[in-house]
């Protein structure tokens, strides 16, 4: 098993907020929720349904990919496939 951690952005988007992680977001890696919270959540569940179709699918994880764990006070997801 591998874990990668994604950076994600969370931002205010009129009446809900808007999720995405900047370096699978080509591969449909955005959302959004009615709160912060939810719009964390349905990222992480976006961010983990994209990594393991690119997993199937034998395709490279991004060049900016973090391996491992970090502690940051930006969001952050972590997947393992």
């Amino acid at each position: 098993m591998k874990s990668y951690t994604f950076n994600v952005i969370v931002e205010p988007d009129e009446d809900r907020w808007r999720a995405y992680c900047p370096a699978l977001e080509r591969q449909g890696a955005a959302t959004w929720g009615y709160t912060r919270e939810e719009a964390l959540k349905h990222i992480n569940e976006v961010v983990q349904l994209v990594v393991d179709s690119m997993t199937e699918q034998g395709d490279p994880m991004p060049d900016d990919t973090v391996a491992g764990v970090e502690i940051t006070v930006e969001p952050r997801v972590t997947v393992t496939v």
